[in-house]
């Protein structure tokens, strides 16, 4: 939202001895159907090393990618692979999907092949997750015992995986993400005014809480984190960073969501739509840039890597349709990044900072926003990034003045991406002051068990820029009202 003024198929050499088939059965735990199946074979065995075959077989809500994960007991080591894309970090495996087959449907299954050495002896892996998924065991989700206990009212936000096209916590109950934006660390410190707009002490925090609401996106600037030259060093850097760490903590605190979102970014954009003519990140630019944007997020990730409640939405509202000739231009530049036509600097691409991400070892979820300001979704399973973790969520963005603004294009186009991958609605609202538009977004997202947050809880004026508080302590404007009463009723 923009703001008020100011603000590998390798070739096997050699002669290996067959030693025929050494598979891992599939069995479950009370005769019930396993949310995914996976065949582990040995197909040929030799004094220094192996070839095995994973079948994976998806038993539940159709996928658009996967990513298998395994671990290895006896110390073997991945060589090669193909018809996956194969790593190996530790005693963990991983295989995902190459770009010709990362769709599965209900029933259906996918085969992969490697090589890998061994000592002397090669036990068979134990455990199997697709997508985050344990497989060969019941349907419902096994906890991972590294997660803490969470549930409604002890105090503690859940911690978030991505299964199939839902949020779940570590229990596999489903979760639904419906909040508030607290804006100003976007724009603040860049302005030199300040790190965040208003009070984010505990009091105003858990006026947020009171609102029952059980998320709170946290939008960021990148400059402003590095700690650049350019950036007051009072509102920067190390101070910027403490600031929200405790701004995180306060809203887990109180049993929220932290969202961590990337706002305003570094890059000169003078072309079609352009918010500023600044090279600084003092507004929205059309897409993220390859100089800093890829640090921020490795720095993010590793700040947070180690608390899996936190969520990681990559960047804000992507309009690099506006600067590019073609629709497919702009997808393949959100998504691939590079030298993007209409676009001055070199461009960081959605599958630059999931590699960001996860290149720090984070697991968190991840939110990724289509392109005409994050309100164009209609080719993001198409350009959809490779996450190797299967965390990776779509993120969407709806006021009353945008294109995708009526219930025949969310059908259309947000209906069959919230049937693969969880959707969430990073930012809901209206320039009317009321809150009839955002009751249809709301009404449609809760027949569906999706998620939103209302943009935001800030006490500025709500017709030129949507509002939903005219004060700290929680009193709601018009439209606030709406947000308030309706999550009140969901989750009160």
């Amino acid at each position: 939202m923009r703001h008020p003024p100011r603000s590998v198929l390798l070739a096997v050499a050699g002669a290996v001895a067959l030693i025929g088939s050494v598979t891992v059965p599939v069995v479950t735990a009370s005769g019930a159907a396993p949310a995914c199946s996976v065949e582990y074979s040995v197909t040929s065995q030799w004094d220094s090393g192996f070839q095995g075959t994973v079948k994976i077989t998806n038993n539940t809500a159709a996928v658009s990618s996967w990513s298998l994960a395994f671990d290895f007991a006896g110390g073997q080591k991945l060589t090669q692979g193909w018809n996956a894309k194969w790593s190996q970090s530790g005693t963990t495996v991983t295989a995902a999907n190459e770009s010709y087959n990362g769709s599965l449907a209900t029933g259906a299954s996918v085969s992969a092949g490697f090589i890998a050495s061994r000592s002397a002896s090669n036990p068979v892996p134990t455990s199997f997750k697709l997508n985050g998924t344990v497989c060969n065991t019941d349907s419902a989700p096994t906890p991972d015992p590294t997660d803490p206990p969470s549930g409604p009212g002890d105090g503690t936000p859940p911690v978030l995986r991505v299964s199939g096209n839902k949020l779940v916590d570590a229990d596999g109950a489903t979760r639904r993400l419906l909040g508030v934006n607290r804006s100003g660390g976007e724009f603040m410190c860049v302005q030199g005014r300040g790190i965040f707009d208003g009070p984010v002490d505990d009091a105003s925090v858990k006026a947020i809480a009171d609102w029952k609401a059980n998320t709170v996106r946290i939008p960021l600037n990148e400059e402003c984190w590095l700690g650049l030259s350019n950036i007051n060093p009072a509102y920067a850097g190390t101070n910027y960073i403490n600031a929200v760490k405790d701004l995180v903590a306060k809203v887990k605190a109180h049993g929220m969501t932290p969202v961590v979102e990337l706002h305003w970014t570094y890059g000169q954009y003078t072309g079609n739509s352009a918010g500023c003519s600044d090279v600084h990140a003092s507004c929205q630019k059309p897409m993220p840039d390859m100089q800093y944007t890829p640090s921020f997020w490795a720095s993010v990730a590793n700040t947070f890597k180690s608390d899996r409640s936190v969520v990681f939405d990559l960047f804000n509202e992507p309009y690099p349709d506006r600067a590019t000739s073609t629709t497919t231009q702009a997808w393949q530049c959100w998504r691939d990044g590079g030298t993007c036509p209409g676009i001055g600097y070199e461009v960081a691409g959605m599958q630059d900072l999931v590699d960001s991400v996860r290149g720090t070892g984070a697991t968190n979820v991840i939110l990724a926003g289509g392109i005409a300001w994050s309100n164009d979704l209609s080719q993001w399973l198409t350009y959809k990034p490779t996450d190797p973790a299967g965390n990776l969520a779509a993120a969407w963005h709806v006021y009353n003045f945008n294109t995708c603004a009526n219930e025949s294009c969310w059908n259309s186009t947000l209906a069959p991406v919230a049937a693969q991958v969880p959707l969430v609605a990073g930012e809901i609202g209206e320039n009317t002051c009321a809150h009839g538009f955002i009751d249809q977004v709301m009404k449609w997202f809760d027949d569906r068990g999706l998620s939103y947050l209302g943009w935001t809880w800030n006490t500025w004026d709500c017709s030129s820029g949507p509002s939903l508080i005219s004060g700290y302590d929680g009193t709601p404007t018009a439209f606030g009202t709406g947000l308030r009463d309706h999550l009140r009723a969901l989750n009160g």
